[in-house]
């Protein structure tokens, strides 16, 4: 038998012993399939059509109704300077230029009585005078027709640096004490709205604004003839 017949013939035995295999063969158990852990099902939100543009809800914003009514306006800060105030009036400043925009807030010097002014002018004048006595009085005195020079003078001259520091400490003190007012007053459109001189306090941040507030929104009445 030539290699031609034996092919012919091995073919069909070869699928003929296959058949009988896989006929008395037990079919193989089908694997279980395990679904993969899924999320909750979320729906989706329902989406704009393409046409219409989406437009996001923001909170509406009120108006600054405070600040619509500084431009135009003055406020004006009378403080004491030598009393150290000016620290309180630029906080007061900015605050009120914050809360009104335009508001022109000025800040200026409130001066003490004429009284107490001139008075501190002289203050320094007596100073320099006790301590030039100190230093070289029995000098001076002769040169003005004062011979014999005063209890006093000798008493002062007997301790010479604490004599002068004291003239000088205590002419500083009533010079300061003279200048200064204790004013802190505010004036909004000329009228008078805050007084420390009257109150015997400073005015609060919230308290000055809400004045300031109500003095700006105070309806004018304007008479006229008929």
């Amino acid at each position: 038998m030539d290699k031609a017949q034996l092919i012919l013939l091995g073919l069909p035995i070869f699928l003929f012993c296959s058949d009988l295999f896989n006929l008395f063969t037990p079919p193989p158990p089908k694997p279980q399939h395990h679904r993969p852990h899924q999320p909750p099902h979320i729906p989706h939100q329902h989406r704009p059509a393409m046409g219409i543009p989406e437009t996001l809800d923001f909170p509406s914003q009120k108006s600054n109704v405070l600040g619509a009514i500084g431009y135009g306006n003055t406020v004006e800060i009378n403080f004491c300077v030598s009393c150290s105030y000016k620290g309180t009036a630029v906080t007061m400043k900015k605050m009120l230029e914050t809360a009104f925009p335009g508001l022109d807030v000025i800040l200026a010097n409130y001066p003490p009585p004429a009284p107490k002014r001139l008075l501190a002018k002289v203050v320094p004048v007596a100073q320099m005078g006790v301590i030039g006595m100190i230093v070289a009085g029995d000098r001076i005195l002769p040169m003005i027709g004062i011979m014999q020079p005063p209890a006093w003078l000798n008493s002062l001259r007997a301790n010479r640096f604490g004599s002068m520091a004291s003239t000088w400490l205590i002419g500083n003190f009533l010079q300061s004490y003279l200048q200064s007012s204790g004013a802190f007053e505010v004036h909004c459109n000329g009228e008078l709205v805050f007084s420390k001189l009257k109150e015997g306090r400073f005015p609060g941040e919230i308290e000055l604004r809400d004045l300031i507030s109500k003095t700006l929104t105070k309806p004018s009445i304007v008479t006229g003839s008929f």
